[in-house]
């Protein structure tokens, strides 16, 4: 099969075309024939940094979100999925294993059927930016009416939190630039300030005593305490922790915990054929150009994901 990935670290250069053998799906897992394959933050992290843990091996395959069809069942596999059927899923890079490939073996709590209507580069942008946003809000737990600010609101993870945030019945804070602006209130927030260091410090002059959660998607760390209530939790998605002050408490997520919710995702899939969730893709590229698909990635500035397609 064809894949993308590196034998050594480097910046965009190192990714090139692969000749790898096709995976086969064992007991519980299937085996999907990838159509389209998210770029996302944490695959430039690991072709830039340290090559994978002490047993894995190269060439390294990134990729952690893909949509195709499923060509195999592995053996006593128990499920509804057939053969042929559109899927999205997440996968948990390893080695070789991962989702910039032509195909990619998952478990079956990791994938569900694509949502329907959604072209395949547009399922795959949804998995695992989509569980990311969900696991943020579920560590919060707050309850409907109490208010959740946002950052990072018009990327991939912070655009499904605004509206993921809405269904759960919360009120939304989001920043935003100024030519984002109207794109963050299509998603939903209520109120919707100027993004960059300061939004923490816009967020208490609106909300004098401070929001009950936050979901730091753009990565303003032990800043955004100051938009906080005294005993809030902030959410950061790059592991940032430390102590807060008045009480607040920085929670980080790591997705991998919720890699095999599959009720969750398959919840994801029904919210956007429901019309509360919306698919968000910058670009679509050929497999061949993900070198390029980095470099944009890198330059920032994107609204929604890379999607490589095979």
């Amino acid at each position: 099969m064809k894949a993308v990935g590196f034998t050594e670290s480097g910046g965009p250069e190192v990714l090139q075309v692969l000749e790898l053998p096709a995976p086969e799906a064992g007991p519980g897992e299937v085996r999907i024939r990838v159509h389209a394959a998210t770029v996302n933050a944490v695959d430039a992290l690991q072709r830039g940094g340290p090559l994978g843990p002490p047993d894995a091996r190269p060439p390294f395959v990134p990729g952690m979100e893909a949509a195709g069809v499923v060509d195999q069942m592995g053996p006593g596999t128990d499920t509804d999925l057939r053969v042929g059927d559109r899927v999205m899923a997440i996968a948990l890079p390893k080695g070789s294993h991962g989702a910039y490939a032509e195909q990619v073996v998952v478990p079956l709590d990791s994938v569900v059927r694509a949502p329907r209507d959604a072209t395949d580069v547009q399922a795959a942008s949804l998995p695992m930016n989509g569980l990311t946003a969900r696991l943020a809000l579920d560590t919060l737990g707050l309850e409907p009416g109490q208010t959740v600010a946002i950052t990072g609101a018009a990327g991939a993870v912070g655009g499904y939190a605004v509206q993921l945030a809405k269904v759960d019945g919360l009120r939304v804070v989001a920043d935003a630039s100024e030519r984002d602006e109207v794109l963050i209130k299509e998603l939903g927030a209520d109120v919707v300030l100027r993004r960059g260091t300061e939004f923490p410090n816009r967020v208490r002059a609106e909300i004098p005593d401070g929001v009950d959660g936050l979901v730091d998607a753009a990565s303003l760390g032990e800043l955004t305490a100051r938009a906080m209530r005294d005993g809030g939790r902030v959410v950061t998605l790059r592991g940032f922790d430390g102590p807060g002050e008045r009480g607040v408490v920085f929670e980080p997520i790591v997705v991998f915990h919720y890699a095999r919710e599959r009720a969750k995702l398959d919840r994801l899939r029904q919210q956007v054929e429901e019309g509360r969730i919306t698919l968000r893709v910058a670009q679509a590229l050929p497999a061949e150009q993900a070198a390029e698909a980095h470099r944009l990635l890198a330059a920032g500035g994107l609204r929604g994901r890379l999607i490589l397609t095979f």
